[in-house]
């Protein structure tokens, strides 16, 4: 993963860029990117089931969502894309394969479902898909779905 400032001609690798495996200084099909207000760069892995934060000037990255492995445990997430960080380092993690959204409080092992999980389908409480994620202003989530056509609002407060 590259960072280009305007007006340069050359990136600088931020995350990754040392092959596609599962070590901590590599990505594998990296898919989503959020950056903080602090520079770190969080990054969704659908080949290695993982959302890595990556912080400025940083060699390896850290295992902030899933990294156990494809599966629909609480602990795990299955082609992960879209990720979101609140201001409280709460990640939000679009589950597509899982048809969920998860969310993972700073330095927790495990996530919790706060959108779907309830099967894939096209019912208001559940999801298809699931690829992109956004906040309002006032906390709203709104959720992209690739398998609905559609993108849904969520108080998730």
């Amino acid at each position: 993963m590259r960072r280009y400032r305007i007006g340069d001609t050359e990136g600088m690798v931020v995350a990754g860029g040392n092959g596609q495996r599962n070590r901590l200084d590599q990505l594998f099909g990296p898919c989503y990117v959020f950056v903080d207000r602090d520079h770190s760069v969080y990054v969704s892995e659908y080949g290695n089931h993982r959302v890595m934060k990556w912080e400025e000037g940083a060699k390896q990255g850290i295992v902030v969502a899933g990294g156990q492995g494809q599966g629909n445990s609480l602990t795990q997430v299955n082609g992960p894309m879209g990720v979101i960080v609140d201001q409280l380092g709460t990640v939000y993690v679009a589950d597509y394969a899982n048809h969920r959204v998860m969310r993972w409080s700073k330095g927790a092992t495990q996530g919790s479902v706060v959108v779907g999980g309830n099967g894939q389908g096209a019912q208001s409480n559940q999801l298809s898909y699931p690829m992109g994620l956004s906040f309002d202003r006032h906390g709203n989530l709104y959720v992209a779905e690739n398998g609905n056509h559609r993108v849904q609002k969520f108080n998730i407060e």
